[in-house]
């Protein structure tokens, strides 16, 4: 619930910074209609752009939690590269 408050409140502030009254409808569409349309749109995709966002960060986070705490084994590709004799 919190990821999907999160998601709508930076969508708002999104909306909020690209309100097409303060650029006096100049530049996408020449309708308020389209304008509605346009945001609306928007505002959707921003929410759900936000909330997959949000989900995988929170993903990371919790697998390197999981591996701090030797919950989980990493994979071969968090090992540390063998020394083959290179530089000393």
């Amino acid at each position: 619930m919190v990821d999907w408050i999160l998601a709508v409140v930076a969508s708002v502030v999104g909306f909020a910074l690209s309100w097409p009254f303060w650029r006096d409808f100049e530049y996408f569409a020449e309708s308020r209609d389209w304008w509605w349309i346009y945001f609306t749109l928007g505002f959707l995709l921003a929410v759900y752009v936000f909330y997959i966002f949000i989900a995988c960060t929170r993903t990371l986070f919790l697998h390197d939690r999981l591996i701090k705490t030797g919950e989980i084994q990493p994979g071969p590709a968090f090992e540390e590269p063998e020394d083959e004799g290179g530089a000393s």
